[in-house]
């Protein structure tokens, strides 16, 4: 049995991966892990928006750290070694963790920059203003 979605209306040519990418954003928004913000940045200048990704990643170090663009995917991945050779812990609450964060970017948007400061991980990237294009397409008659 098929299922009707609002993507399968005859009007939306060509928009079949979309269902996909919201069924994958969906399962991955549901790792709290680790949290993050999304704001808009002033820019001052007309090339488009400047978006700032920051995510929380106390603990880690840079070289922990990976920032990956795959296709259309800014993927995030973090992994710690958990070391405890020599330690004894009375009481044990931060635990070494990985995680990967996936963000689908619309198609255009470029990666400006990643910095790591102070625990945070700031990822900035540039979402250029679309071009207003009007193109007139000719009909031709066979008669």
């Amino acid at each position: 049995m098929s299922r009707l979605t609002t993507f399968s209306s005859p009007f939306l040519l060509g928009f079949d991966d979309i269902e996909r990418v919201l069924d994958r954003v969906s399962k991955a928004a549901n790792d709290g892990y680790p949290p993050y913000n999304i704001e808009r940045l002033p820019d001052g200048d007309d090339r488009g928006d400047i978006l700032r990704i920051t995510l929380a990643v106390a603990g880690f170090r840079r070289d922990q750290l990976d920032v990956t663009l795959e296709e259309n995917q800014l993927v995030i991945r973090g992994r710690q070694i958990d070391d405890d050779s020599g330690r004894e812990f009375l009481h044990r609450g931060i635990a070494a963790r990985q995680f990967q964060r996936t963000f689908v970017l619309a198609e255009g948007i470029e990666i400006r920059s990643a910095e790591l400061k102070d625990g945070l991980l700031s990822i900035d990237l540039i979402r250029p203003e679309p071009e207003r294009i009007v193109r007139k397409i000719d009909i031709t008659a066979h008669d």
